[in-house]
């Protein structure tokens, strides 16, 4: 259908001046709706991924990717357990934890927040948290000095820094003869640390493993074992290789366990998205429908000239698909273009326009993440150009088909 003669016309048309400047204006109009579409997309989709790709980062720099738990009791035989860990398939580090959720007090604020008590000289091994600390090292929780480290939120909400004392109430009574009383323990602030999650530095407080274990009484025991991976995608497996290691008293779960819901949460807004915006560059794509058929209508005579010059049907037909594809081919590279650069840039832009309008897109109290990444997929660049060259070729079909079955006779009598 595509031969020289046929490109060459369909390329001619393209570059003529029309004689209704309407039509001229429909088809810049096709081509900037299909290029607006094509940005939009690449950019969403490139802020999507780098929000998915940061918040893995940043849950999993401070959970866990693999989690041993007993099923009743504190887990006592842990050093034993982790030590059958070093040099597993996959593991590259363990550490031990004791949790709780606690509130703290200061200064006459209260605040509920999630206790976690850690061996500073094996925390490193699971977690980023000694390279967030803004004050203070983690390495200053010793046993039994009752330090605590608070998340940057958190301390600012109490309104306290570091050597200021921080009162702890259990969720454990002692019974006294005054009547039941909750348990309550004096710490003292050693440092502080921001991981740019607002859920870890409004609620997160850390303390050294024997203080946590014994203000919990667990008897020198801790709640669970905390695993850092290779590769945290091989969770699934690696948690079922050690699970057939354990006897049935203990629990194993992952962090596609525990967080599974909220990142195919995530992967269904991309989905989403991706049709919503998608049907915007389906609608700038079908715009091309009525640009050809009003220039198939403007050049009647043009056509039938060419049929009575030998054309086949097949022949005109190439002549207008060709005049179209070129409308969406040249839309659609603009598009990439123009959305890469601002993928590639959004994380310039935004702030710049944050500050100029003084607002912030993102409150740090509301969402996980307070900035905007962006991280530009290539593979989701071809398919959105693919998408959109396809629906531009398809939108050229019915009118090259009707330009094919002008009959020169009729188009010629009044000529």
């Amino acid at each position: 259908m595509f031969k020289p003669l046929e490109i060459f016309i369909g390329l001619r048309y393209t570059r003529a001046k029309q004689r209704s400047g309407f039509i001229s204006f429909i088809s810049m109009t096709s081509m900037l709706g299909i290029a607006l579409g094509v940005m939009a997309l690449i950019t969403v989709l490139s802020v999507m991924n780098g929000f998915e790709a940061q918040l893995r980062e940043k849950i999993l720099g401070m959970a866990s990717h693999v989690t041993i738990k007993e099923s009743q009791n504190a887990l006592h035989n842990w050093q034993e357990l982790g030590g059958s860990l070093d040099g597993a398939e996959g593991v590259i580090g363990w550490a031990p934890f004791v949790r709780a959720e606690v509130m703290l007090s200061a200064n006459q604020r209260v605040s509920g927040s999630l206790l976690r008590g850690v061996l500073p000289e094996r925390e490193g091994a699971v977690s980023d948290i000694a390279d967030k600390m803004t004050a203070g090292k983690l390495q200053q929780l010793k046993s039994k000095g009752f330090g605590m480290v608070l998340g940057a939120e958190l301390a600012r909400f109490l309104r306290v820094g570091v050597g200021d004392k921080v009162t702890v109430i259990t969720p454990q009574v002692t019974p006294t003869p005054a009547g039941i009383l909750p348990r309550l323990r004096r710490f003292t602030v050693v440092g502080l640390f921001e991981v740019g999650m607002y859920e870890y530095d409004r609620n997160l407080a850390l303390i050294h493993l024997g203080d946590g274990s014994k203000l919990l009484r667990l008897n020198n025991g801790v709640s669970g074992i905390r695993i850092k991976l290779a590769d945290m995608f091989e969770a699934p497996r690696v948690t079922r290789e050690i699970a057939k290691r354990l006897t049935p008293n203990y629990t194993i779960s992952n962090w596609t366990m525990e967080h599974s819901n909220f990142f195919k949460a995530i992967k269904t807004e991309k989905r989403v998205m991706f049709i919503i915006l998608m049907l915007i560059v389906a609608v700038a794509a079908f715009n091309i429908v009525s640009t050809l058929i009003m220039v198939v209508t403007d050049k009647r005579s043009e056509i039938a000239i060419l049929r009575t010059l030998g054309f086949t049907p097949r022949s005109v037909m190439g002549v207008f698909m060709v005049q179209g594809t070129l409308i969406g081919l040249i839309g659609t590279l603009v598009g990439v273009v123009a959305g890469v650069a601002l993928a590639l840039n959004v994380e310039t832009i935004v702030p710049a326009i944050e500050h100029f309008f003084q607002v912030q897109f993102l409150p740090a109290e509301i969402y996980y993440i307070s900035d905007l990444p962006s991280k530009l997929v290539w593979s989701d660049v071809t398919t959105i150009a693919t998408y959109s060259f396809i629906l531009s070729l398809i939108s050229t079909i019915y009118p090259a088909w009707q330009a094919s079955k002008v009959n020169p006779a009729e188009a010629l009598r009044y000529e």
